[in-house]
């Protein structure tokens, strides 16, 4: 898409009548017009000044633009000119920063090989090229590369690209394959013959991505989106040489507040559709055989019944919270008597331990479990002769099994890293216990030793007595007083866990004297699901009060002050950081806000926005007015007031469709009109991007180094 030029006339709309301006270099910042628009809800009235700052996805695409929508484009570029003019001096910092990041990448890397149904698959980059190039080797390593997809090549002539979905089928000849050239995850779907190298003429649009062969070789399924709240809704089924618009629709999840999607079992026997919402699933399953068949149910939805399934021999094994389990554990079921009366226990319910995933294979049963916060690998026989957990020495990691999709092996692929110790892949015997290490992440630039940083994990007691996970990095040479600068990162939500990982990007920080603290605040499930269910609804203020808490230990222990101080949080992590900013600004001389959810009660009254409908159970319902108040109590953009902010940096993208660009804007403008100081405040748009940023490594590399350079430049750090 190409950038429109500020014009004369638009700069008059936005800066005519500035109530105030901020200067740096006497540049002046944007002020937007305001056009109040009363919002009314259970008898509150709420005054949006940027209302208007809203665009629908046709007035965007639109080839000429109409007056609002020029508005709103003329708005953003003028923020992004007055971000690039006012940090003109750090553009050389910049690059150097970006060659810095760049430099410690292995260039021509690759990952390690897996196998599946005869074939081993790789992804791998060449020098200078953005994008990987996947290809596969029939038969073992030695064999002569199939190119699958060069994605630099079919990246060409895109401001922005994605290529994903690829599935093979189970005759190796055909793979699908889905891209995105716009960045709201919409893909078109795709068929390859991997034989002649001929794109069929098939093309299914509007798609999650993902598609599933049946196991005739020419029947596949895919889940289709609703064009405008994008929740994913509709599965239909597609048969090769067939007109899409023709595609028969096989199930519609009419509940607005669940999605679903179709899989297929690891033993290749069932095709699977799965409903899900933040507080219940149900699975219809098919032979894959018989594809013309029809879909049965598992154990149809109940409220806080959540459940997954797995297939192995004539039972389904099933993840699940049923019977009070808050931290799941795992039952099994005959085929055909697959309603929850019938599930018995396997792994029973553990009040110390997260029991969040399992993979099966022809002789074992492998569980991930996570206990005080840590990740624990189990591997158990089926005829129950061995029961053992992987060891793992560091006081804080992260290790996750991955990429295992054969069933007849003793072998299990699983990946490990910390803080201070790059990322391997591990090939592990379950039977021997012996371990092959396939690959470790190379640090390149002759720097990098993993003995020069130090980690930690401190434990801090929030306002309400509950002990809060900290997890600290530096440099060896870096002490901890009230001079040193802290950057603190946290997330909060879904139960999503953050994981204490080790960042070749990180390591520019870390070298110039930063501390990185990562606050595993409630809102995730790092404690267990308890953990997560405290950190949200109407319990989501604990999630802001434990992210400040830590804040306020780190001062009182003189590990740093609020001159010295910083927080970076993105999407519901942006939320985080729009709340604390609110609530004690004073701590911090600097925040990031990355794609940030900062308009929450308008957003979440809106069931048209991409999103909302399912997450009543993560934010609540504000049609409830129980819920309308709550969250009304914490927006940030509600609860913008006149008063000193942070140093703040805000970032988005135009084609975001998780947080749509016009929160943040808002924000700023609101920000920016009623604020106090004379502190810096910026909003950078990506014009081409979405929620995940740019889609070129290279791209994403520089968008860090941008990041990481506003808090070098606050600390007086740009010639070091």
């Amino acid at each position: 898409m190409k950038k429109i030029i500020l014009t004369a006339i638009a700069f008059n709309l936005i800066f005519v009548n500035c109530k105030k301006q901020e200067m740096k270099k006497d540049i002046i910042a944007p002020i937007a017009e305001k056009q109040p628009t009363t919002l009314k809800k259970h008898g509150d009235v709420r005054t949006d000044d940027y209302f208007w700052m809203r665009l629908t996805d046709a007035q965007k695409e639109a080839a000429i633009k109409d007056e609002q929508t020029q508005k709103v484009y003329d708005y953003l570029n003028a923020e992004n000119s007055y971000y690039k003019e006012s940090t003109k001096e750090t553009e050389k910092f910049q690059e150097q920063l970006f060659q810095e990041m760049k430099g410690r990448i292995k260039e021509d890397d690759e990952s390690v090989p897996y196998k599946s149904n005869g074939y081993f698959y790789i992804a791998r980059y060449e020098k200078g090229q953005q994008y990987p190039i996947h290809s596969r080797k029939k038969g073992n390593l030695e064999a002569e590369e199939e190119i699958i997809f060069n994605v630099n090549d079919e990246a060409k002539g895109h401001d922005y690209f994605q290529l994903g979905g690829l599935s093979i089928s189970p005759n190796n000849k055909l793979t699908t394959f889905a891209t995105d050239t716009v960045s709201r995850r919409q893909y078109v779907i795709k068929i390859k013959n991997l034989e002649t190298g001929e794109i069929y003429p098939d093309k299914i649009e509007n798609t999650t991505g993902g598609a599933v062969w049946a196991n005739d070789n020419k029947t596949l399924y895919y889940t289709k989106k609703d064009p405008e709240t994008l929740r994913s809704s509709q599965i239909y089924k597609h048969v090769l040489g067939t007109d899409s618009a023709k595609d028969v629709l096989i199930f519609e999840e009419k509940d607005e507040t669940f999605g679903t999607f179709v899989t297929k079992t690891k033993s290749k026997k069932y095709l699977v559709i799965g409903s899900y919402s933040t507080v219940s699933n149900e699975y219809q399953v098919l032979e894959a055989d018989t594809p013309n068949g029809e879909f049965r149910m598992i154990q149809p939805r109940e409220r806080d019944l959540e459940y997954d399934i797995a297939h192995y021999e004539d039972h389904f094994y099933i993840k699940t919270n049923k019977d009070g389990a808050t931290n799941f554990k795992l039952m099994k079921t005959p085929e055909s008597k697959t309603e929850k009366e019938n599930w018995v226990d396997v792994i029973p319910h553990r009040e110390d331990t997260l029991f969040e995933d399992f993979s099966i294979f022809k002789d074992y049963l492998v569980l991930e479990e996570r206990n005080n916060g840590l990740n624990k690998i189990r591997f158990k026989r089926w005829d129950n002769s061995e029961d053992y957990y992987l060891p793992f020495n560091e006081e804080t990691y992260s290790a996750g099994v991955h990429g295992n999709p054969e069933f007849d092996t003793d072998i299990i692929r699983y990946s490990y890293n910390s803080m201070t110790t790059p990322s391997s892949v591990i090939d592990f015997n379950m039977k021997d216990q012996s371990k092959e290490v396939k690959k470790e992440q190379e640090v390149l630039g002759g720097k990098f030793d993993k003995n020069n940083y130090v980690s930690e994990r401190i434990w801090v007691t929030a306002r309400d007595g509950k002990k809060v996970a900290l997890s600290i990095v530096h440099h060896k040479n870096t002490k901890l007083t009230k001079d040193t600068p802290i950057l603190q990162y946290a997330y909060g939500s879904y139960g999503h866990i953050v994981s204490d990982g080790f960042s070749t990007t990180r390591l520019s920080l870390l070298d110039r004297g930063f501390v990185y603290a990562l606050a595993h605040i409630r809102g995730s499930e790092y404690l267990g699901r308890d953990w997560y269910d405290d950190g949200k609804m109407l319990n989501k203020k604990n999630t802001f009060n434990d992210f400040i808490d830590c804040s306020k230990y780190l001062i009182a222990k003189g590990y740093t002050s609020p001159k010295h101080l910083y927080a970076m949080g993105g999407s519901a992590g942006g939320l985080l950081m729009g709340a604390i900013i609110n609530m004690n600004p004073e701590l911090y001389n600097g925040i990031i806000a990355a794609v940030p959810f900062v308009d929450v009660i308008s957003t979440m009254l809106d069931d048209t926005i991409p999103l909302t409908t399912g997450e009543y159970d993560e934010w609540g319902n504000p049609n409830d007015k129980e819920y309308y108040d709550y969250i009304k109590s914490y927006s940030p953009y509600d609860q913008v007031t006149a008063k000193a902010y942070p140093n703040m940096l805000i970032t988005t993208g135009l084609h975001d469709s998780q947080v749509q660009y016009w929160e943040p804007a808002k924000w700023i403008a609101k920000l920016r009109d009623v604020k106090t100081d004379d502190n810096l405040l910026f909003l950078h748009t990506n014009m081409e991007a979405g929620h995940g940023g740019a889609s070129g490594r290279f791209d994403a590399l520089k968008e860090t180094a941008e990041e990481y350079s506003f808090f070098l430049m606050l600390e007086g750090k740009l010639k070091k």
